[in-house]
């Protein structure tokens, strides 16, 4: 490591153990764009014994729109955050030259992409089990009315034992600032970051600015598909390919379908597309379960509004073993971000509103446990998952009930469920 690299007020706090490089686990991707960087290293916080993820973002409000996505990985962090399967950010730091930031994460094995590209790490149980706990934690970040608009496996954190983590707000947007902006300009964040078009939806591929929250389950259907293939669904070498690749797949769009997302330009992009040999789902995931491929075809459909929902999907019978409707939490509440977000707002603006959370002590651990038990859950939200995940029951009870199946654990006074899963979830290397 270099010693130029971190600050000495971090170093002070945390016990730096490994850098995080390419081609090793890393906690989180880079949220900036190409011309911004960011380093990822494994620590332990000297205080709790706690390893932790430590990000350093380089020049974090270079310009509008990298200052804009990296507000918003911080806000909505701030406000999903305490859900257990979305990462936790514990601190903030500033850099001592002012331009640089600290994001001290809580650490993750690996991500979904990684263990997707290895090969026959994932079994069926496995599968299910991370589809379940992705459409828990969209569901959650929906019933705020926000769209994350960035999911994909690359940000899906992931640990020995499947337990799932949705990461990287920075696309993230505020449904109810949406509504209420005027439309008249795109969102550069998005319009910019090319990366994620494997996994986007149609109106986002032609540029609609009717954003639902089907966008979100639109991904989940495309990485449910990765899952199930051992590769990427819809790997278009450019935005037209892309469009060609979907339109030879699902069901031909009606007027209706179309209209629903765009008209003029994008609907003559959607009907020069070239009609290619078709190969559809049921072709594609031929050696898939019939519930699976089900499941992803009632999640890659055309029309946004006729995409399952997360609570729908929920309920559907792949992941029909792991759903409890009580351990499922809502927001009673819209997330706003404390700045507009329907416009970039100018640097200084971002950078400012930041350093005035963080001096008023909202982003410290002990602070935000009180704002997160005000947070107004429909449900009793349950704690992040832990290694020890079993029910919080006496040992000798606890191994009477090891392989009693989940009904039978619900039919027991005084056991609660476990948050994560049993020993046997845990993937093999």
């Amino acid at each position: 490591m270099n010693s130029v690299e971190i600050d000495d007020h971090i170093t002070k706090r945390y016990d730096i153990k490994r850098r995080l490089g390419k081609g090793k686990t890393q906690l989180i991707h880079p949220i900036m764009s190409r011309q911004a960087y960011g380093i990822v290293w494994k620590a332990i916080d000297k205080r709790t014994k706690e390893v932790v993820a430590v990000k350093k973002i380089f020049d974090a409000f270079r310009n509008q729109t990298d200052a804009q996505r990296t507000f918003r990985e911080i806000m909505f962090l701030r406000e999903f955050g305490n859900h257990p399967n979305v990462v936790k950010l514990h601190n903030i730091y500033k850099a001592s030259n002012n331009k640089d930031i600290y994001l001290i994460f809580e650490y993750m094995d690996t991500d979904l992409h990684n263990v997707i590209k290895r090969g026959n790490i994932l079994k069926d149980i496995h599968k299910r089990f991370i589809m379940y706990q992705l459409l828990k934690a969209t569901k959650y970040i929906h019933s705020g009315n926000v769209i994350h608009r960035d999911q994909k496996p690359s940000n899906i954190l992931i640990d020995a034992e499947c337990r799932c983590k949705v990461a990287d707000f920075g696309l993230a947007r505020s449904v109810t600032m949406m509504a209420n902006s005027s439309g008249e300009s795109s969102d550069p964040a998005l319009t910019d970051y090319v990366a994620t078009r494997w996994y986007r939806a149609p109106e986002i591929l032609i540029a609609s600015k009717r954003y639902t929250k089907g966008i979100d389950m639109w991904s989940l259907g495309c990485i449910l598909a990765e899952m199930l293939l051992g590769k990427p669904l819809f790997p278009g070498s450019s935005t037209i390919n892309q469009i060609e690749r979907i339109m030879s797949t699902i069901p031909p769009p009606t007027t209706e379908d179309v209209e629903s997302i765009c008209v003029g330009y994008g609907s003559s992009l959607l009907q020069r597309a070239p009609a290619g040999p078709r190969r559809p789902l049921t072709e594609l995931l031929k050696d898939s379960a019939p519930d699976a491929i089900d499941l992803v075809t009632k999640l890659l459909v055309f029309h946004p509004h006729k995409r399952l929902t997360a609570s729908e999907a929920l309920v559907h019978p792949y992941v029909q073993r792991f759903h409890n409707s009580s351990n499922e939490p809502s927001l009673s509440h819209d997330v706003l971000p404390p700045l507009r977000d329907d416009v970039q707002l100018a640097v200084d603006d971002y950078r400012n509103k930041l350093y005035e959370m963080m001096s008023s002590g909202l982003f410290r651990v002990e602070k935000q446990s009180r704002i997160l038990r005000d947070s107004g859950c429909r449900s009793k939200l349950p704690q992040p998952c832990t290694p020890s995940w079993a029910p919080k029951v006496p040992r000798d009870k606890e191994r009477k009930c090891r392989h009693l199946s989940v009904e039978e654990l619900r039919e027991k006074q005084g056991y609660q469920l476990p948050q994560g899963p049993s020993s046997d979830m845990a993937i093999q290397h």
